[in-house]
């Protein structure tokens, strides 16, 4: 089975993971953790990080610091993984549904300002929806496959309703908008380490701000917000969010790799443009302008996807369609969706995922090309 998307695991890793090992240190303390934190700060350019458990704990601890509470509104795009959703879910939050946008994929930043306009009003600096009063808080863009929306508008969106943005950028380490770092837009940027990113530590995330203070109150709520060095003294409900040391070093393996990940990752998709291109029936993501990408996970969308999807398998291929729309979910078919066109279930209904591991070989690419151009 060609696979879809594999660890890309070339460097430090042994070496790092085995430090951890002959000293003992493998658990919640230790260097590596650290130094993964300022790695990958320095990477996106942000003052602070704070490594999380995994890319859901990232999502949920900023929500919580971005004062999200009982009952309010979160916005966020309709297309994207549940764990958007289900960190919203956490503070006891609803999620407010947008549509996305044909071409990018992103959400609908048009019909998500006139949603705003027709049906919000600010009172006392916070943002009001009509029909019941309750508050609107923040958004959450998600940079879906590591495209990204027209960020400076989405922030002019925010500052002008009053919303915080907490960016689920855990698919787009590695691109950017206006050459600005994704997750560096909003108050708070979250990233993945799941074993299907373009990097991994098995299983992790990070939070990345300029807040010092929020960067503090963040790794103490991810520490069951443990006030005393010594006693078990808590000042807080809080959260056993951390990340491991023995991950965070083969995230400090990994993420001296990336550049490299980036570079291969962008050879394979050049490659699938190429040759995919010349059938009519197979169409791309449009990358939003401006925005440069990471290139994670190569998605194709094509008419009769689940008989070509059932070709791919059947020729052990990997491949999977996109993420089942929210608003279809059982849990959040009641949430409010904003749309004209339901774009997200025609993306849906078409998009496939094709193997794009920064290891595949071009024999195994071409196998891929020849099985998708085989009508």
């Amino acid at each position: 089975m060609i696979p879809l998307s594999i660890p890309y695991l070339d460097g430090n890793e042994w070496k790092y993971i085995k430090e951890c090992l002959d000293t003992n240190w493998v658990s919640s303390v230790g260097s590596y953790v650290n130094l993964f934190e300022e790695k990958v700060a320095a990477y996106v350019g942000s003052k602070y990080a704070v490594a999380t458990s995994n890319g859901t704990a990232a999502l949920h601890i900023s929500l919580i610091l971005s004062g999200v509470s009982s009952d309010d509104y979160v916005i966020v795009p309709n297309i994207t993984f549940v764990a958007s959703l289900n960190s919203i879910k956490y503070c006891n939050a609803n999620p407010i549904l947008i549509d996305i946008d044909p071409e990018t994929w992103q959400m609908d930043l048009d019909l998500l300002e006139g949603f705003l306009k027709e049906n919000t009003y600010l009172k006392d600096g916070d943002l009001l929806l009509k029909t019941n009063n309750k508050r609107i808080k923040a958004i959450m863009p998600v940079h879906v496959l590591g495209n990204m929306c027209d960020m400076n508008r989405l922030c002019e969106i925010a500052e002008k309703f009053k919303l915080k943005i907490v960016e689920d950028a855990t698919e787009s380490l590695g691109s950017y908008y206006e050459k600005q770092h994704s997750g560096t837009f909003g108050d708070f940027g979250c990233f993945s380490f799941n074993g299907n990113k373009i990097i991994t530590t098995g299983g992790g995330g990070i939070i990345v701000t300029d807040n010092s203070e929020m960067a503090k109150k963040a790794k103490h709520l991810t520490t069951q917000a443990k006030s005393s060095s010594l006693e078990y003294i808590h000042d807080e409900i809080g959260y056993n969010y951390r990340l491991v040391n023995i991950l965070a070093a083969l995230g400090v393996a990994q993420i001296e790799q990336l550049d490299h990940i980036i570079k291969l990752k962008k050879e394979i998709a050049a490659f699938y443009y190429k040759h995919l291109s010349q059938n009519d029936n197979i169409n791309f993501q449009k990358i939003t302008p401006g925005a440069i990408v990471n290139q994670w996970l190569f998605t194709i969308k094509i008419n009769n996807q689940k008989s070509v999807l059932k070709r791919l398998i059947d020729n052990k291929i990997q491949a999977r369609p996109f993420w089942l729309p929210m608003n279809q979910l059982e849990m959040y078919k009641k949430d409010i969706y904003v749309n004209k066109n339901d774009i997200s279930n025609q993306v849906y209904q078409q998009c496939i995922s094709i193997p794009c591991s920064a290891g595949i070989t071009r024999e195994e690419q071409q196998k891929v090309v020849t099985v998708l151009l085989d009508n």
